[in-house]
């Protein structure tokens, strides 16, 4: 099982941003602990952090051709970006949305993911340890 991890807008700066919500875990560290599990579950994992819409846009196309599944983090572009979600819709493999903090629990604008619904399922509220749990998810899916 080949899985893409994408980190959107501002996942470069965990660990300095605003940890009280976020953690102190760099994505450094969060993308380590992704490669540790993705050895133990034998699925080759490629971690990729953008800032821009159109970067995550066309690395979903990408993955395509060349993944079997997509664990997503769209940061902020959760929220409103129809593009992304119609990436997600477009390429034809599961992808697993994951949110650090619990997005229900915040600000008004970011209690609605216009992303979630394009994707097969969302873990949201725990911490770094989601991405470890999409890709647990992602290969239940693919039978693995």
């Amino acid at each position: 099982m080949r899985v893409l991890v994408l980190h959107g807008p501002n996942l470069n700066l965990l660990g300095s941003r605003q940890p009280e919500i976020y953690g102190t875990m760099t994505l450094a560290q969060i993308d380590a602990a992704i490669a540790d599990a993705a050895r133990e579950i034998g699925a080759e994992v490629r971690c990729e952090q953008y800032n821009g819409e159109g970067e995550i846009v066309a690395a979903l196309h990408a993955a395509a051709t060349t993944c079997d599944g997509v664990v997503i983090n769209p940061g902020a572009y959760a929220h409103y970006s129809h593009a992304i979600a119609d990436a997600i819709a477009a390429i034809g493999i599961p992808a697993i949305e994951v949110h650090l903090s619990n997005i229900a629990a915040r600000e008004p604008f970011r209690r609605t993911s216009v992303t979630a619904a394009a994707c097969r399922g969302i873990i949201s509220g725990l911490g770094p340890a989601g991405y470890v749990l999409a890709l647990r998810a992602l290969a239940g899916i693919q039978g693995g």
